[in-house]
């Protein structure tokens, strides 16, 4: 019996052993309870099955994922494979999906030990990423924006030296919101930085209503010409096919006004068309005219052409005749509305800016007459005079844009709606537009027999005259500005020349 007793004592001491020793679970049952915790983002869960999770356990997790945008976390684990008689690993790949980046895979290793009994995972930073040690830290970084670039029409690269970058580099910044890239960085102390992903900026395209053919047949005829200007408009659109500035002094042919000279008489001309003057009416041109108990006025060299039909006072650019039709004809307010209707005072939205010019009301009738021929307070820019010449070509004013219409109204606003104009005054200013170019003041001069036009020649106080000459041909309309030029025949008539003969 004693045996038996002995033998008793003996089993249950060798039992309690045994027990004590229990190892609590297995390394494939932790590993895949944290794993899955992992994929669940249950930082608690994962951290008790953690071997003394750092205190900033859980922060380190949050922290990378908000800093890196991580929107989704895919692991992969594979076999276990024993290290030791109470140690273990499990090697792991994951893919992260970063927000701006896309997928980011990486290759992990899970290492498990026994301790106090149980399987526990023994957690450094490098198993949230094998590159998070030796102090190495992930950022995500944005990359600077690289410029928009504007194209043609077409699509192709705005013409080299094509004058118009004054126009379009402050249009750059309105296309970048958008353009940031993105990179991936592995910053080691006393390292440099390296990126580990990269997104490039895309970089913004944006197409401008600008022709390749065309601004560069215009450009080319402003070579050697300094000073100058010239603006092409499809009529049919308003789009600015060409934008070719060279003005000198900071001017801007979109937003700053000069006296028109003679292609004002466009206006006047209808507004004498509208007031019941017949294209065709026998009208006086003498050398010098002299208002009633006012001012006197003269043509170019004072020429005498004696009475000619209205259509040629035009052509000829009569001063004398638009000062006698104009000051027992008209009002101040009459010429005023003209202008009003055919754009000046009007709201532009081009999409970089942009203005038209102004015809001041007065009650002087010798101010009234230097405004019926562009001189007296008048002032226009040569965007303005280039849409005025589409509008005669269309019959149609459209507010003149170098950007689309939805691109145009987020920068620029709503735009001022098109405006049907007079068809009779449209016809009859054709015609005279024509003559000018058959056999009037730009004829003989190189131009295609298929263009209209008007020349025009501003005296101004500060230097020589203002040379202008606007027209169309076809869906093109187009306005020549040189700064104190001189004539608008020998100054700006053969720019217009060389740029159909370049197109």
């Amino acid at each position: 019996m004693l045996v038996i007793a002995v033998v008793a004592v003996v089993g249950a001491g060798a039992f309690a052993v045994i027990a004590s020793n229990r190892i609590k679970g297995s390394a494939d049952e932790t590993a895949a309870a944290y794993f899955a915790a992992w994929r669940e983002g249950d930082l608690a869960a994962m951290a008790r099955l953690v071997y003394k999770p750092p205190e900033d356990f859980a922060v380190r997790h949050r922290q990378l994922s908000e800093e890196l945008h991580v929107e989704s976390l895919q692991l992969t684990p594979g076999p276990l494979r024993g290290t030791g008689e109470e140690s273990a690993e499990v090697p792991f790949t994951g893919v992260r999906q970063l927000a701006e980046l896309g997928a980011w895979p990486f290759d992990g290793v899970l290492h498990l030990a026994v301790r106090d009994r149980a399987w526990k995972v023994l957690w450094t930073p490098e198993t949230l990423h094998p590159m998070l040690k030796d102090g190495v830290t992930l950022e995500l970084t944005e990359i600077d924006p690289t410029p928009a670039e504007l194209v043609t029409s077409e699509g192709d690269k705005i013409p080299v030296d094509s004058y118009a970058e004054a126009y379009l580099e402050p249009l750059r910044p309105e296309f970048e919101q958008v353009n940031h890239g993105w990179a991936l960085v592995a910053k080691t102390p006393g390292r440099p930085d390296v990126r580990l992903l990269t997104r490039a900026p895309k970089a913004e395209v944006e197409r401008t209503t600008l022709s390749r053919p065309v601004q560069a047949a215009a450009a080319r005829a402003l070579d050697g010409v300094d000073d100058s200007t010239m603006i092409v408009i499809r009529p049919s659109t308003g789009e600015i096919l060409a934008l070719a500035d060279r003005l000198e002094d900071d001017y801007s042919a979109v937003r700053d006004v000069f006296p028109p000279g003679s292609v004002f008489k466009t206006i006047t001309a209808a507004a004498l068309l509208k007031s019941g003057l017949d294209p065709a009416a026998q009208v006086p041109c003498p050398g010098t005219y002299q208002i009633p108990f006012h001012s006197s006025f003269r043509n170019d060299g004072a020429v005498d052409r004696g009475v000619v039909t209205f259509t040629d006072a035009f052509a000829y650019s009569c001063n004398t005749t638009f000062v006698e039709q104009t000051t027992t004809r008209l009002k101040s307010a009459d010429l005023r509305a003209t202008a009003e209707e055919w754009g000046f005072g009007r709201s532009i939205a081009t999409g970089i800016g942009g203005s038209c010019g102004a015809v001041p009301e007065t009650g002087d009738l010798d101010m009234l007459a230097a405004d019926a021929i562009g001189q007296g307070e008048v002032v226009t820019t040569p965007l303005c005079m280039a849409a005025l010449a589409a509008a005669v070509e269309s019959g149609t004013w459209r507010s003149p844009r170098l950007l689309s219409k939805e691109q145009v109204r987020r920068i620029d606003g709503i735009p001022h709606g098109d405006v049907v104009m007079d068809p009779r005054v449209v016809a009859a200013l054709r015609d005279m537009m024509a003559a000018v170019v058959d056999h009037g003041t730009a004829s003989g001069m190189g131009l295609p027999a298929d263009v209209s036009g008007k020349t025009g020649t501003a005296e101004v106080p500060d230097g020589p005259s203002h040379a202008w000459f606007i027209g169309f041909r076809d869906d093109l309309a187009f306005c020549v500005f040189v700064r104190h030029g001189g004539s608008g025949r020998s100054a700006a008539v053969p720019i217009a020349a060389r740029f159909f003969k370049g197109l």
